[in-house]
């Protein structure tokens, strides 16, 4: 009986310091994949800001000359 309870705390003492291993191994790769993740947005949005700048400014264009297409050019703008 004596000999069940020593390999039930080895089990126990085995389980609780690979969950601390793991736990810490947890601490340590949360934070890395944050800050990568964060690296490759910011890399992507600088790469990136230019092309959708142009996009959007050809999209203001092309809508400020649709609602020109419909002011009558001979009344005055008020």
């Amino acid at each position: 009986m004596n000999l069940g309870v020593e390999k039930l705390q080895m089990i126990f003492a085995a389980t609780a310091s690979s969950s601390s291993a793991f736990a810490a191994l947890i601490w340590w790769l949360v934070p890395f994949f944050a800050v990568l993740g964060a690296i490759i947005y910011v890399t992507w949005v600088a790469k990136f800001k230019d092309k959708y700048a142009n996009e959007t400014n050809r999209s203001v264009t092309k809508f400020q000359s649709f609602q020109d297409s419909f002011r009558d050019e001979t009344t005055p703008n008020s």
